[in-house]
């Protein structure tokens, strides 16, 4: 049977017990539901109608926000090319706390843009590292990213606390990892996750960009084979993607104090270690930062995440972008599983992306005044 495994990620990690939320194409769900009975193996629907639920999302739009980006609407999912435009306006219009560049570019020849924010307050600062959408469908990712740069500018002058992170802090925000995957999964497959890249043996494309980076890589909860959703690449940094952001990171890693991935949907804050179980050095100061972090989300509406070391919270998986950076030295780093639990998954509605990304600034400004504090 031909399923997408929406969560875990990978059939490795379905245990008697747990939750499986899957996508089937409407002919395999007329053998897969008596088989499930069979089975009895209880199941829900959730989404009944998958296509009428992503034309919802992305058809009869195309003529939306050609009006000018000064009206850019935060609570709509944008096409790469919108993302891109957005960049370039902001920094063509807020030169002072503003500064885009790119660190590389996509297997596709994509650029891949992050934007620098803070004042230019003094010569050296400690920085923030924050990305979104490194898994191409999980679109809330690159949502949250634009509500926070909105968010920093827009208070920047209102909110003493925002005013403080932006004068002692840099952030480095990549609203799109994975730019060829997320461009396809708007063009041709709402659901691709994975980078875009060609592998010539088996036909298929793409790496999880998530197993890619070199910290116990392609061990357990990654594939090898190059069809599956978490197949780890030839190589460690075989991805341009993964190789260009590691690249960055390793050479601004005095600087760079915190590491944020921002991922959908489970409801969690996640720390390391991902690929085992262990606990990391600098527990007391991560776990706090968490427990503060979830504490601030759930006051917004009451949405309570679960925190804790991903591979005991989520699963086992190797290759992580978290883990990457935690060995190479930024001491803190997390991955966020925003909303929701299910009931949607990847098909989190545009109506939720306002209370999402509020509850989760709420979260990301206490990591971040928690790093201005000291942490014994």
């Amino acid at each position: 049977l031909q399923v997408d495994l929406w969560q875990p990620s990978s059939p490795f990690h379905i245990v008697e017990g747990t939750v499986a939320d899957v996508r089937v194409p409407q002919n395999t769900s007329r053998s897969l539901l008596p088989y499930l009975q069979q089975a009895n193996i209880q199941y829900t629907i959730l989404i009944s109608d998958l296509q009428q639920a992503i034309e919802n999302q992305t058809g009869g739009r195309s003529h939306r926000n050609r009006r000018s980006l000064s009206e850019y609407n935060y609570e709509v999912y944008h096409s790469l090319e919108e993302i891109e435009d957005w960049m370039h306006y902001l920094n063509r219009t807020y030169s002072d706390l503003v500064n885009m560049f790119s660190v590389g570019k996509s297997y596709e020849g994509r650029p891949l843009y992050v934007l620098k924010l803070g004042k230019r307050s003094r010569p050296y600062k400690k920085a923030v590292w924050i990305d979104c959408g490194i898994h191409a469908r999980e679109w809330i990712g690159p949502a949250f990213c634009q509500w926070f740069v909105k968010e920093a500018l827009q208070t920047y002058q209102t909110d003493p606390d925002m005013r403080k992170m932006l004068t002692q802090l840099y952030f480095y925000i990549m609203p799109v990892f994975n730019v060829d995957g997320y461009h396809f999964s708007w063009t041709n497959d709402r659901f691709w996750r994975k980078t875009r890249s060609k592998n010539m043996r088996f036909h298929c494309h793409g790496v999880d960009a998530n197993r890619n980076w070199k910290v116990k890589w392609c061990d357990e909860g990654a594939s090898l084979h190059p069809c599956d959703d978490t197949y780890c690449g030839p190589f460690p940094e075989s991805e341009p993607e993964v190789k260009a952001v590691a690249h960055f990171l390793r050479k601004h890693r005095k600087q760079i104090k915190a590491y944020l991935s921002f991922h959908a949907y489970a409801q969690m804050l996640l720390y390391p270690y991902s690929y085992k179980y262990a606990t990391i050095p600098n527990f007391n100061c991560v776990e706090s930062a968490a427990y503060n972090a979830v504490n601030a989300l759930q006051s917004a509406y009451g949405v309570r995440y679960r925190y804790g070391p991903a591979s005991s919270t989520l699963y086992v998986s190797s290759g992580s972008s978290m883990d990457w950076a935690y060995k190479n030295g930024i001491p803190y780093a997390f991955a966020f599983e925003l909303r929701d639990t299910g009931h949607f998954g990847f098909l989190l509605p545009e109506t939720l992306i306002k209370p999402t990304c509020t509850e989760t600034m709420l979260a990301v400004k206490n990591i971040t005044l928690h790093l201005l504090k000291k942490c014994h």
